[in-house]
């Protein structure tokens, strides 16, 4: 299959950075993608710990389908025991019809314990609530049968959707997966596809094929086929001419991401080590990722489809902020030019064609200095003719 490519943006910008200029700087980053060919981005949520800023990834991703044409934009992901699924799904279906089919939705249990908390949520409650959550999406998402639901936390009352989708059947869905075996659980249920968040962080490495055998198994038990085509795979680049200019790129915010990670951000599950610069690097390098060129780029995406034990639909690079606009862009643009093809089979027929034009050029050449020649006699002969 066609592999497609792009972005999870959470986003990561360092806290003493203007806020207004770094959510344009995300917005023209996706310009950008757009232009290259990208297929697909994902906008986060978050609402606390000073980096991850975007409060409302429908609202962002509004702001950037009027500045593309083509690239799907997807909410990466709704923390959905955040909200009221109902309101959750009209948003949702609103944005389906002003991208005109460009939107995907995606939903997890949040990941900031700092978020949950000033709404009174325990971690434990996060992915018993998402599993009651999504019933309800879902069932608003793909029927016309009243949803009635009463809780401590929420009451819905003969609750149906106002506006059905633009899709047909539906917009994409995507369940965010780290550790836990439940977003591929509820991927399987729902026929949906699996987000997985960290794939190249040790405790993900661990668990994709793992979860690709939990996606199937509750697929089956649904009576539904898992398709590996929805399963994204998110891991961290940077790409430059050289591995050298790439290392001297990421000491622009590199540091302050690591920071985040090991001093800030209550994530566990996204486990960073190294106290300096090359440490870090050599860390990233080591297998969560690429500080590097787009050679090394290709051998880290293959490494990845030999661990999923069958391959997958997409590769998504988490956008980290670690180098400078400039040189961010420019690494999407190497990463467009030359890694993609490699998975797309956009350069097989013409590699091909160079092979067999250099196979035979010898050949071919001495028959095109020949039929010159010939060309010359034949015209000296008709001078000759004309002139007598």
């Amino acid at each position: 299959m066609r592999m497609r490519f792009g972005t999870f943006m959470a986003p990561f910008h360092p806290p003493h950075h203007n806020p207004t200029l770094a959510l344009e700087n995300d917005l023209e980053l996706l310009q950008h993608m757009d232009k290259l060919g990208f297929d697909e981005a994902w906008i986060g949520e978050h609402h606390s710990a000073g980096s991850e800023i975007i409060a409302s990834p429908e609202i962002f991703i509004m702001a950037a389908a009027e500045r593309t044409k083509n690239i799907k934009l997807g909410t990466g992901v709704v923390s959905l025991p955040y909200h009221n699924p109902l309101w959750v799904a009209e948003r949702m279906v609103l944005l389906d019809h002003l991208t005109r089919g460009r939107v995907m939705f995606g939903m997890g249990p949040g990941a900031l314990p700092t978020d949950a908390a000033m709404l009174g949520l325990e971690p434990t409650q996060m992915r018993p609530l998402l599993e009651e959550y999504i019933e309800i999406v879902m069932q608003l998402l793909t029927s016309d049968e009243p949803v009635n639901y009463e809780s401590d936390r929420l009451t819905l009352k003969n609750a149906r959707l106002h506006l059905r989708p633009y899709s047909d059947p539906l917009f994409d869905i995507a369940i965010a997966a780290v550790a836990s075996p439940s977003g591929a659980k509820l991927a399987g249920k729902y026929d949906g596809g699996v987000l997985s968040l960290g794939a190249t962080v040790a405790v993900g490495m661990d668990v994709l094929a793992h979860h690709w055998t939990i996606q199937e198994e509750t697929a089956a038990k649904y009576g539904k086929v898992a398709d590996r085509a929805k399963w994204r795979l998110v891991g961290l680049m940077h790409l430059a001419e050289t591995e050298e200019e790439a290392r001297r790129d990421v000491e622009y915010g590199m540091g302050q991401w690591f920071s985040y990670f090991q001093e800030v951000a209550a994530f566990p599950q996204m486990a960073v080590d190294g106290s300096n610069l090359n440490e870090q690097i050599d860390f990233v390098n080591g297998g969560l990722g690429v500080v590097g060129t787009p050679e090394m780029a290709i051998a880290q995406i293959e490494d990845l489809l030999k661990q999923s034990n069958g391959g997958f639909g997409a590769y998504l690079t988490l956008a980290h902020n670690w180098a400078n606009n400039e040189a961010t862009k420019k690494s999407y643009e190497l990463f467009a030019r030359h890694v993609m093809p490699h998975f797309q089979g956009q350069i097989d027929s013409l590699m091909g064609a160079a092979d067999r034009a250099q196979a035979s050029r010898g050949g071919l050449a001495e028959k095109q200095l020949v039929a010159v020649d010939e060309a010359t006699a034949r015209y000296e002969a008709e001078r000759d003719t004309i002139t007598i």
